[in-house]
């Protein structure tokens, strides 16, 4: 199933989204979903507030950045209750884009390396160093579960300068091939 993606403004998008257990229904098809939504907006990860659900599950994939980096060949993980344990090496800025803003990109400086604690959609425990676009693309949609978007990391200035754009989401007004909810 593909799911519409929520926009800015929505309400889901601000709030802490909340762990799960083991009784969740149907865990392994909704992760399925969430990859085949990603696949469809051409994003390269998802979290589920993104889809209207406010519970913390998210998944990236990164491997077709294989090319580029290597290391990211076969980056494909579904992160379940996951809780970020350290922060390490020098931040670095990156130009990120969000399903949930479409058409707006701005550089967020994120830390290189981070430790997480993660269960996978089999509920097999995880701890995991990961470096990186890797990382970055976990911090990215790790912050979607703690009720954050990646403008909220810019500085004010730039804040300011995107107004318009981000009044505008927030109003409905939305302009992408992928199947929106605002």
């Amino acid at each position: 199933m593909i799911y519409p993606i929520v926009i800015y403004g929505n309400p889901v998008l601000k709030k802490q989204a909340k762990p799960i257990d083991r009784e969740y229904p149907d865990l392994k098809t909704l992760v399925s979903d969430m990859f085949d939504t990603m696949y469809k907006a051409d994003g390269c990860g998802l979290a589920a507030p993104q889809i209207g659900l406010p519970i913390r599950v998210c998944v990236v994939d990164v491997s077709m950045m294989a090319d580029e980096d290597p290391s990211l060949a076969g980056f494909k993980k579904a992160f379940v209750n996951p809780e970020i344990l350290s922060y390490e090496g020098d931040e670095t800025a990156r130009e990120e884009g969000c399903l949930s803003l479409p058409g707006i990109s701005e550089t967020v400086r994120r830390p290189e390396t981070i430790t997480i604690h993660y269960f996978d959609e089999d509920w097999n425990e995880h701890t995991d160093t990961i470096s990186g676009f890797a990382a970055r693309a976990v911090q990215h949609e790790y912050d979607h579960l703690e009720g954050h978007v990646f403008v909220d990391k810019i500085s004010l200035i730039r804040r300011q300068m995107i107004s318009s754009k981000l009044s505008a989401l927030a109003r409905g007004k939305v302009n992408c091939r992928y199947k929106t909810k605002s």
